[in-house]
């Protein structure tokens, strides 16, 4: 742990996330980190994609007892018809995953993105309503060095079970992962960093490829989920023509659709 603590005894870990590559980058990251991953769990879902109110992740806790579930990031598994603005719709469905995480006795951490303006409270930066932030009982922060940037710090911004501990130092470097510093002095209200154009582009077309791969979407739902995860429009029309998504208009409105994946006789059915 960042403080030194060694865990003796290692429990099973759900670890949900569609930010990075399993193989090429979360293994090796496991790995470096002393991870062993015969108790690392993962729910496969190519074929239908995962929301907070899947059954699938009691499931997994069940099955695997395990202590951690990890959701990486909370805007990629909202599901479609749920707004994250609506305060109600994401606190029914954060406290039906606080419920089953109580039942388990599993810990949860989930990792979500921020938005981009600036001059807000750190606790109102994440992206969707201030309840996402409101139901969680510690809310950690992340912000990159301007001018080291392997350099990273981890401080709070909210603890309702403990005091707010120090800000803490980190590396992060490709395939060797995270190496802890250690406990910094530093100024808890920098604005951290949004990430770089190259990584939203990578996201962006890691999200359009998951959301159509079984089916055309419509164009409104696309925009407002890729916007709510922090990509900008041009961002978005990059990574659109990047993967060759057409345009089509059904029932009065317009849908995306990847031209791979089926003939294109299925729009109309």
């Amino acid at each position: 742990m960042p403080d030194g603590y060694s865990i003796s005894d290692p429990k099973y870990v759900v670890y949900q996330t569609l930010e990075d590559d399993l193989s090429d980058t979360v293994k090796p990251r496991l790995i470096a980190a002393g991870a062993d991953c015969s108790k690392i769990a993962y729910i496969v879902d190519e074929e239908s994609p995962l929301t907070l109110e899947d059954s699938r992740i009691e499931m997994a806790i069940k099955k695997t007892n395990a202590r951690l579930f990890i959701l990486d990031p909370l805007q990629a598994y909202v599901s479609q018809h749920t707004d994250m603005f609506s305060a109600g719709r994401i606190r029914q469905q954060l406290q039906s995953l606080s419920n089953i995480a109580a039942k388990y006795k599993c810990a949860v951490v989930i990792i979500g993105h921020m938005n981009k303006a600036n001059g807000e409270k750190n606790l109102y930066r994440g992206l969707g309503t201030i309840d996402i932030a409101a139901i969680a009982r510690s809310v950690l922060m992340i912000a990159r060095d301007k001018a080291d940037s392997s350099l990273r710090y981890m401080f709070p911004v909210k603890s309702s079970l403990a005091p707010e501990g120090s800000m803490i130092a980190f590396t992060l470097e490709g395939q060797k992962g995270i190496r802890w510093i250690g406990r910094c002095d530093m100024d808890s209200d920098i604005v951290p960093e949004i990430n770089s154009s190259k990584r939203k582009q990578e996201l962006a077309v890691e999200t359009i490829s998951n959301m159509l791969e079984y089916r055309d979407v419509r164009s409104i739902e696309m925009l407002r989920k890729l916007k709510i995860m922090g990509i900008s429009e041009s961002t978005i029309n990059i990574a659109k023509k990047q993967l060759g998504v057409m345009s089509y208009r059904s029932g009065g409105s317009w849908f995306w659709h990847l031209n791979d994946k089926s003939s294109d006789d299925d729009k109309n059915s």
